[in-house]
């Protein structure tokens, strides 16, 4: 099971805790499924792996090493192949992962204004730096809340 490690010289103690753990889990998992549905019936639900949380450690000169969470792009150096290590991006990082793998496989179509333009325009806040343009990160989170319809 996912997120339980434990040390246990017996299959059988093992293999029964695990069970009842399961049990546990599930009985936890439907009485919040309940809340939102309270018909639900437990034959017609099975559940499925959503997925991992990654834990990497990278040298760093000064620290020796540091735990990082999330995903990675390797690019080879002439662009021709990017390879991301980790788990499935969710919502939250899949656009700025895409922009990355365009950014370094791409870079000289990127420098093609048709290239550009296109991304600016799916992506309006992409260029400029949000970070140094307090004027344009105004204007980004003024049109994203809108878009969102949020105050």
């Amino acid at each position: 099971m996912s997120g339980i490690w434990r040390r246990c010289d017996n299959p059988a103690v093992s293999s029964r805790h695990d069970a009842k753990v399961n049990i546990v889990l599930t009985e936890q998992r439907f009485a919040a499924l309940r809340e939102f549905f309270p018909e639900v019936t437990e034959q017609d639900w099975h559940v499925e792996e959503a997925g991992q949380r990654v834990q990497i450690i990278k040298k760093d000169p000064v620290h020796g090493g540091i735990l990082e969470f999330g995903t990675e792009l390797v690019t080879a150096a002439d662009g021709s192949v990017v390879a991301m290590l980790g788990a499935s991006p969710g919502a939250s990082t899949a656009v700025w992962i895409m922009i990355q793998v365009i950014e370094r496989c791409f870079a000289e179509r990127l420098k093609n204004a048709v290239w550009s333009r296109k991304l600016q325009e799916m992506f309006p806040s992409y260029g400029p730096s949000l970070a140094d343009d307090a004027e344009f990160l105004g204007r980004a989170r003024a049109d994203t809340a809108a878009a969102l319809h949020i105050n």
